[in-house]
Order: C-alpha cells, then structure tokens, then sequence
C-alpha cells in the first residue's frame, strides 16, 4: 500500500505541478549559472548512497565554499533559493527519486554519509527503511538555518541537532505505518500552509 500511494501521488504530483516545476527550473537558470537540479550523494536504505534531487538553491559548487549545513543567511543561496527552501519547494524534484524506489513520501529525512558513518547500533535502524520526504524532524525542525544560526553551522549541527533529529528518525522507523504516514502528511501541510499564509498576509 505504501508503495503503490508513493508513486500515484507522485506522479501525479509531477504532472499538475509541470507548469509550476518549469517555471522555478527557469528562474534557476536566469538569476545564477549551472545546473536546475542539485544532486547530492545520500544514505539511503541499508546505507546504500544515492543521488538525492533537489531543485538548486545555491551558487553552483556551493559545496566548495562552504560546508555541508546551510546557515542562517547563508550568502551560498541565490535569492530564488531563499524563496524555495522557506516553503520546502526545492524538495518537490524528489518524487523522481520516489519513483526509483530510493525514497519514500514518508521517512526518515535522507542524510550525508559522512553524518550515517557515525551512527551508533540504535541510530543504523534509521537506515532500516527507505528515506522520505517528510517526517517528524521535516516539521520539528523545519527552519534548521534559524535553528543552527549564522556562525559554525556544521559545529552547531554536529553538536546539538543532530542527535536530536536522529531521535525523531528513530521514533518514525518504530512507529512506521501507513496510519501514522498519513498523519504526518497532514501535519506537514498543515505547517507548510501556514508559513504560506504568514508569508502572504
């Protein structure tokens, strides 16, 4: 059932928003050169890497500039990437990657492999299920540059989020059902709608 719900609603995510898709593809384009995707290496089920889609946020070769978590106004990320990454558009690519089978809608948030190498024997069952676009550290943790700050982002993930957003992953992967998928669909909306609306009024 999970299967089946990720790829209907996946490709039907792909085709209503086409219109909305190609027009963020081509403000990518014109406001700064490279590519529209951003495709990075990530842990996925049973460890095994793969290359996450995201709609490019940053400076091309952003990674040879800075580290690898993304501080509080970061100059790495182009005006058209505040506006993406504040609603979480930049993730929608990401249902190419649920149509491979490397990633769920719901799961524990993909992350780098130089972060999975650490995990401790209760932290690998996270690399017990398939990745996701959301979960429980998507909507705790939805503003993470506001929450790691301006200075030693990597030092201030490292050190205080991590272990925490690795908490949520683990209480996804034993409360994992379809039931509980729902759920947090509607909380993720329920958030993302919200930071809309005080976005606009």
């Amino acid at each position: 059932m999970k299967r089946i719900f990720d790829v209907i609603s996946s490709c039907f995510g792909l085709t209503v928003l086409a219109p909305f898709l190609i027009i963020i593809g081509i403000l990518i384009k014109l406001e700064s050169p490279g590519p529209i995707f951003y495709r990075g290496v990530r842990a996925g089920k049973n460890g095994v890497p793969f290359q996450i889609y995201k709609f490019r946020t940053m400076v091309d070769n952003a990674e040879k500039l800075g580290g690898g978590t993304t501080a509080l106004g970061d100059p790495r990320v182009t005006r058209v990437g505040k506006f993406l990454r504040r609603f979480k558009f930049d993730e929608l690519p990401q249902s190419i990657n649920i149509i491979k089978g490397e990633m769920s809608v719901v799961g524990p948030r993909p992350e780098l492999t130089r972060y999975t190498d650490m995990y401790d024997e209760e932290e690998k069952k996270i690399l017990s299920v398939l990745p996701g676009i959301t979960d429980y550290s998507s909507i705790e943790l939805f503003s993470l540059d506001e929450i790691v700050g301006k200075d030693n982002a990597d030092q201030v993930f490292e050190e205080k989020v991590l272990k925490k957003k690795n908490a949520l992953r683990l209480k996804y992967v034993y409360e994992n059902n379809f039931i509980f998928d729902m759920k947090i669909i509607y909380k993720t909306f329920a958030l993302l709608f919200k930071k809309i609306f005080q976005f606009l009024f």
